[in-house]
C-alpha cells in the first residue's frame, strides 16, 4: 500500500496535469475560434464575387466570350482540383473530400474522359497518388503558409489557368470541404470553368440598373491574368450604371 507521502505526491502530480490540460484546452479553443472566424469572414466576399461572375457571364456570349467564363464548348478533358489538409487526425475532413473526388474521377474515366489532377494539401496527394499517380499534375502543400490567403492561392490559380490555356482542360472542378460548423464540413464540388453560379449565391437584383465594367467584360479575365504575370494585384473597377446614365432610347 502506498504511503501517505506517495499519495500526496500523486495527488500533486494529477493537479499539475490538470492545469496543463486546461491551458492546452484554452489554446486549442482560441485556435479553433480563429479558424472559424477566418472561414466565415470570407463568405460575404465569395458570394459577392459569385454574383459579379454571374453578371459577367450573362453579359458576354458568342465567339467573343472569354474562354475562362464560357469554356471551350467541350467536356472531354477534365481538371480536378482536390483541396484537403496537410495533416490527419481530423475525422472525415480529408477522407470525405477524397472519396467524393474519387467517385467523380472514376465516373469520368468510365465515360472515356481525360482526367488530370491537382492536389492541394498533403493528404489529397497521399489519397490519390496510389490510384491516379499518372494523372497527378502537381501537389501544393499549405504547411508553409501560416494564414491561407492570396499568396497561397496565386500559384494554384496560375497552374489552373496554364492547364486550361494549354489545352489540357475543358472543364475545371474544385473539390473542397464546405464549412458548416466546427464538427461538420460537407465535401463540395464546385465547377470553376466554365463559370457556374454558386447555388447559394444571392440572386442578382439590379433594381433597374446594369453594371459598367472597366475594362470591359471580355477583357477582365485577361486583365487579371496580365496583372498576375507581372506580380501586380488589382480589382476591376465596377460601378452601378442606372438608366438615367444611358443615352435616351438606350437600354443596355
Amino acid at each position: 500500500m502506498a504511503s501517505l507521502k506517495e499519495m500526496r505526491n500523486r495527488i500533486g502530480s494529477v493537479k499539475s496535469t490538470q492545469k496543463i490540460t486546461k491551458a492546452l484546452n484554452m489554446v486549442a479553443a482560441a485556435k479553433l475560434k480563429r479558424a472559424q472566424d477566418q472561414a466565415e469572414s470570407a463568405r460575404p466576399y465569395a458570394r459577392k464575387m459569385a454574383a459579379v461572375i454571374a453578371n459577367l457571364a450573362a453579359g458576354v456570349s458568342g465567339d467573343g466570350a472569354p474562354k475562362l467564363l464560357a469554356g471551350t464548348g467541350k467536356d472531354q478533358k477534365h481538371l480536378i482540383v482536390v483541396a484537403t489538409g496537410d495533416k490527419g487526425l481530423a475525422g472525415g475532413f480529408n477522407t470525405n473530400v477524397i472519396r467524393a473526388a474519387r467517385e467523380r474521377i472514376n465516373s469520368l474515366i468510365a465515360a472515356g474522359k481525360d482526367v488530370r489532377i491537382i492536389a492541394v494539401g498533403r493528404k489529397s496527394r497521399d489519397g490519390l497518388t496510389r490510384l491516379y499517380g499518372d494523372k497527378l499534375v502537381k501537389t501544393f502543400e499549405m504547411s508553409d503558409h501560416k494564414v491561407i490567403g492570396l499568396p497561397a492561392a496565386e500559384p494554384i490559380a496560375a497552374l489552373i489557368a496554364e492547364e486550361f490555356e494549354g489545352g489540357n482542360a475543358d472543364v475545371v472542378t474544385l473539390f473542397y470541404s464546405r464549412f458548416q460548423s466546427v464538427i461538420a464540413q460537407a465535401p463540395t464540388p464546385k465547377q470553376l470553368i466554365p463559370a457556374v453560379v454558386d447555388g447559394d449565391a444571392p440572386p442578382i437584383d439590379l433594381n433597374g440598373a446594369t453594371y459598367e465594367y472597366e475594362p470591359s467584360e471580355e477583357e477582365i479575365p485577361d486583365h487579371h491574368r496580365t496583372d498576375r504575370d507581372h506580380r501586380r494585384r488589382r480589382s476591376p473597377l465596377i460601378r452601378p450604371l442606372h438608366r438615367h446614365d444611358l443615352p435616351n432610347g438606350t437600354n443596355r
